[in-house]
């Protein structure tokens, strides 16, 4: 009944209410050519905002020099699906903005991802101790 309401008006919900309950998102990135480059990942919702609302902040993270991150500097358009751990797509496309981060908002993304996963995250970061690999933030929201 309010899907039926809000498609006679015009206006639909946005953000990410799909995301809700899922472990894994597909991150679509896009080159310079346009092409996009279909990444699984590990994905923590901001608890301060609501799924469904424009307000919707989800938050990833990757090893720094990763090609994820070159093309989000290039291009912050991004899009994003639901899927399992192998990236099989269960969900719609979404238009999404990506947008690095650092300092607080970083390490609070981090801490949010750290207790989803907890407790695989951890022993992947005492394991990424001895690699000294810097590992970069993004938040993602709706387009």
């Amino acid at each position: 009944m309010v899907l039926l309401i809000q498609w006679a008006t015009g206006v639909m919900p946005m953000g990410f209410a799909e995301f809700a309950g899922q472990k894994y998102l597909n991150l679509e990135t896009f080159k310079k050519s346009g092409e996009g480059v279909k990444t699984p990942v590990w994905f923590a919702a901001d608890p301060s905002a609501k799924l469904n609302s424009n307000d919707a902040k989800l938050y990833v993270y990757t090893i720094g020099v990763s090609g994820k991150v070159k093309r989000i500097r290039n291009n912050s358009s991004v899009k994003i699906a639901p899927c399992n751990m192998r990236g099989d797509v269960q969900g719609g496309w979404v238009p999404a903005h990506a947008e690095i981060l650092s300092g607080t908002e970083a390490a609070h993304g981090m801490q949010l991802l750290n207790k989803k996963y907890l407790p695989w995250k951890q022993l992947l970061d005492f394991f990424a101790m001895f690699r000294k690999r810097e590992r970069t933030v993004i938040v993602i929201r709706p387009a």
